[in-house]
């Protein structure tokens, strides 16, 4: 872990993962503003799932109301594209960079969530061993079915912790399970429960 710094947060009901690509369609004004100060400084902001609560206000709730349950640990985002297709809507497009821990966190008047985080030291990168090829396998096969702005055009196959990731934000798994393959740090432990997972329906 590295010294606490400050970071805008968006929880979301979505997991994201160390490189992997977040589209996201922006309208509330606080998250609007969040996006511009982004784009300004060229900083990230943090993405956390939610574990309860609504990504946006319900109506006549107030701005510094309370904010939704989230998890500790969540990915930087930094955002490559955007567009305002029409007045008061960004269409984003971030890429998630390095892991992070919310140690505290406050909601500022306009709603914001903002937090005191440590980011996780990225893991070291392991060879991909030919016991998991049928995971690489079924990655390929996957990627060939979604549209390029959720894939990276950049492919690792050679990188344990690459493939791995991909594989969490592709399947179908609750999000509880997505968020406890995040949070494992030995890519090959996280290959291997995905392998355990894809055998009881039969996959591999």
């Amino acid at each position: 872990m590295t010294s606490l710094s400050r970071l805008p947060l968006f929880p979301l009901h979505t997991v994201l993962y160390p490189g992997g690509r977040l589209p996201l369609r922006i309208f509330e004004q606080r998250y609007i503003e969040m996006t511009k100060a982004c784009l300004r400084d060229d900083s990230p902001f943090g993405v956390c799932r939610i574990v309860s609560g609504n990504e946006v206000l319900p109506t006549g709730t107030t701005a510094g109301g309370s904010a939704p349950e989230f998890a500790t640990m969540g990915t930087l985002a930094r955002i490559e594209t955007w567009d305002m297709p029409e007045q008061g809507i960004l269409h984003v497009g971030a890429i998630g960079e390095t892991r992070f821990e919310v140690r505290s966190h406050t909601v500022e008047r306009g709603g914001l969530i903002v937090g005191d985080v440590a980011t996780v030291t990225p893991e070291p990168h392991v060879h991909f061993d030919p016991q998991w090829k049928p995971l690489a396998d079924l990655l390929d096969v996957l990627a060939a079915r979604v549209s390029a702005h959720r894939f990276p055009p950049e492919r690792a196959y050679d990188d344990a912790s690459w493939v791995g990731y991909r594989l969490c934000e592709m399947l179908p798994l609750p999000l509880s399970a997505k968020q406890e393959l995040l949070e494992m740090n030995d890519a090959e432990a996280r290959l291997a429960s995905l392998r355990s997972l894809l055998a009881q329906q039969g996959v591999v």
